[in-house]
């Protein structure tokens, strides 16, 4: 990332208030318009700066853009490279879609789901939808979050925030607006292995947090609860996690707590058809009344648990076939590196297919489910040790299409019947949330729906 070297802008003076900085950093900003540091950022460093001064270089948001891109670079070296790699790195409010859905996986999230209080209606919902928009636009460019900032994130950059922000199938009675409930969001159908606890899933709206610092997640978690006021209260919460970038000498697909590579079978934004299948079209099926979702997405969210003890039971050729790629690299067992095809119809010595029949690469292959696919975006969890002393770990999945009956279901439906994996993981609990497009300049997230 370049940077151009500027002389000092602000000079931290012994009897400085706090206002009196502010008032030399609207007049150092707005008389340097090309200045695109954080607000939040300045503010801090100028407070531990002291008397000697702060030379700042200016740099601009780099915009993040895909869920399957790795790393820029190898592992930051240094006080400096780390702030350069991470802070400083800028995700876009505004937008044809939402953040959060094609960015490249960040280290920390956080996902909520909220209902509405009793009483508070379609009012009530636009004014949070409002006040949760002007919030992340603010976070997410590495502001601070207006009057009652906690000053959690003050020293920090952006460091890829992104809120995401979805509406529940509930959302549209307590609001009046089941004309405009789109039919992809009917309830998911049942699996034979779900053991869903309730109070962890649905709810009347939902928001996801990403962030590559855990006190930027954090601080936004915070500011989006506090601005709920009296209009929502929180339903259930989940906090998750990932590789920090830069922690591997060369950029790669994510691993999940099992050790497996994990996310290789991604449809990609290079691929023709990726935002048919990722994103609702300007002119998809469907009245009229469902038209505020186009540009839209589906996001299933399902908190997985990982029976870890028993994984780590099997040998490693074991696990293998249990997926059917290598656990090293996460190439085909038929061969080859990650992205090489699968050779499903190979056969062993042993006259049987080398990829198990119910390996779990086999059975969610998008070519033996008529095409379906979806965007895997997950994070892993963990919630303590339980009294038996396993694990309460796993996976949060997150999987983002156009249609969930024709992403989700048809998939899921098939692993439900006949997958290896099924017997070391648990599905704990569900939600289904229709993600509005993103805002344009003005607008808050949702306003189509809601003012429409």
């Amino acid at each position: 990332m370049a940077h151009r070297r500027h002389r000092p802008l602000l000079r931290h003076r012994p009897d400085d208030r706090p206002e009196d900085r502010e008032d030399r950093l609207n007049s150092v900003t707005e008389s340097n318009p090309d200045i695109e540091i954080s607000r939040r950022r300045l503010l801090g460093t100028v407070g531990a700066a002291g008397a000697a001064g702060l030379a700042l270089g200016a740099t601009g948001g780099a915009m993040a853009h895909s869920a399957l891109a790795g790393p820029a670079g190898g592992a930051a070296t240094g006080a400096a490279g780390s702030l350069a790699s991470l802070g400083s790195t800028q995700v876009a409010f505004h937008g044809d879609h939402q953040s959060g859905i094609t960015t490249p996986l960040q280290a920390k999230g956080h996902l909520l789901a909220f209902d509405l209080a009793p009483g508070a209606g379609r009012p009530e919902a636009a004014a949070l939808l409002r006040r949760w928009s002007d919030t992340a636009r603010l976070l997410m460019a590495g502001e601070v979050a207006g009057s009652a900032d906690s000053g959690i994130a003050l020293d920090a950059g952006p460091s890829s925030l992104t809120v995401t922000f979805g509406f529940g199938h509930s959302f549209f009675e307590r609001t009046g607006l089941t004309a405009r409930r789109p039919t992809a969001l009917d309830p998911l159908p049942a699996f034979s292995a779900d053991r869903l606890d309730e109070r962890r899933g649905n709810g009347d709206l939902w928001v996801q947090i990403g962030a590559n610092d855990g006190l930027v997640a954090f601080h936004a978690l915070r500011a989006l609860q506090k601005d709920a006021g009296t209009a929502a209260r929180v339903r259930w919460q989940m906090n998750g996690f990932n590789r920090s970038p830069g922690a591997t000498g060369t950029p790669m697909t994510a691993r999940n707590l099992m050790g497996q590579v994990d996310g290789t079978g991604n449809p990609k934004p290079a691929e023709p058809d990726f935002d048919r299948r990722i994103f609702v079209p300007d002119a998809g099926p469907g009245p009229a009344e469902h038209a505020w979702m186009a540009g839209g997405s589906y996001a299933v969210v399902r908190r997985i648990r990982m029976l870890l003890d028993d994984w780590d039971r099997q040998t490693t050729a074991q696990q293998e076939q249990v997926i059917g790629r290598t656990k090293a690299t996460g190439a085909p067992l038929t061969g080859g590196g990650e992205t090489t095809e699968m050779a499903l119809d190979k056969l062993g010595p042993d006259g049987k297919p080398v990829i198990a029949s119910n390996a779990h690469a086999r059975i969610s292959a998008p070519e033996q489910n008529g095409g379906a696919a979806m965007l895997r975006r997950p994070f892993s969890f963990h919630d303590g040790i339980d009294a038996d002393g396993a694990p309460d770990a796993g996976l949060l999945f997150i999987c983002w299409q156009a249609d969930p009956l024709r992403g989700f279901v048809p998939v899921q439906r098939k692993l439900d019947r006949g997958d290896a994996l099924s017997a070391f993981i648990r599905h704990e609990s569900s939600g289904l949330y229709a993600v509005p497009p993103g805002p344009r300049a003005g607008e808050y997230v949702g306003q189509r729906l809601l003012e429409g």
